[in-house]
């Protein structure tokens, strides 16, 4: 299952400076968690302690705890005798993950019946980074902006806790974008449905929002299902 790419740990030192000297193996699974959800490490990844211990500076029992903070999300599995790798997600981890999305995204949006401007800026934010990364023909940071959009989203119910439980679970969702083989036509259409959102916010129709935002996760859900299930059949076909 999987192996490693080194080139995926090359600049990791440069979140050392994140850690210091109160750090803690929460503070070195949150930079890892980050790296899965920016779309650095896919799925079957190996996590390799000699070479991430020594970019973090930080001993091989913290290391662990924070893959065991991190297994414990469902974002990394150990192997006995192989080693830890990030996960690969099936397509019940996938409803699963949507259920969680409906429930806790469509709620932050209903939370206000009018949003003003500091609220907004994060969401506009959001859309034009998407717009931007599309025009240069990055779209896998399409997909990266597109996962801050809806981090957004939910920064609207005004909750650290709701924060934290999207940011994990956009972190396992972020996995199963690794297998959508044209990243363009995957996230292009998405770009407009974020900014008609974002614009019936700007309107104070909260309602419409909430409604598209429902439409747009349940089409999302079947999409990556659908394309997630050619995949398996395809892993399982003997050769």
């Amino acid at each position: 299952m999987g192996s490693t790419d080194v080139t995926a740990f090359a600049d990791l030192e440069q979140a050392r400076g994140l850690l210091d000297r109160t750090s803690t193996a929460e503070r070195v699974a949150s930079i890892l968690r980050d790296r899965i959800l920016e779309g650095s490490l896919p799925p079957s990844t190996r996590l390799p302690e000699d070479l991430i211990g020594q970019a973090l500076g930080v001993s091989r029992n913290t290391l662990r705890e924070a893959f065991r903070v991190l297994s414990h999300e469902r974002l990394l599995v150990h192997q006995i005798n192989r080693g830890v790798f990030v996960r690969r997600l099936t397509a019940d981890d996938l409803v699963d993950l949507y259920r969680v999305r409906r429930l806790v995204e469509v709620a932050a949006v209903r939370a206000n019946d009018r949003l003003g401007e500091e609220q907004l800026r994060p969401l506009r934010e959001t859309v034009e980074e998407g717009q931007a990364a599309a025009k240069d023909d990055r779209w896998v940071d399409v997909g990266t902006a597109n996962i801050h959009f809806h981090l957004a989203l939910g920064g609207l119910a005004g909750s650290p806790r709701v924060d934290a439980v999207l940011r994990q679970f956009l972190a396992e969702l972020r996995l199963v974008f690794h297998v959508m083989n044209n990243p363009r036509e995957f996230h292009e259409p998405y770009l407009e449905r974020n900014l008609e959102i974002l614009t019936l916010l700007e309107a104070g129709d909260i309602d419409a929002a909430a409604r598209a935002l429902e439409a747009y996760l349940n089409e999302a859900e079947r999409q990556i299902l659908t394309v997630l299930a050619s995949s398996e059949r395809t892993a399982h076909t003997p050769r």
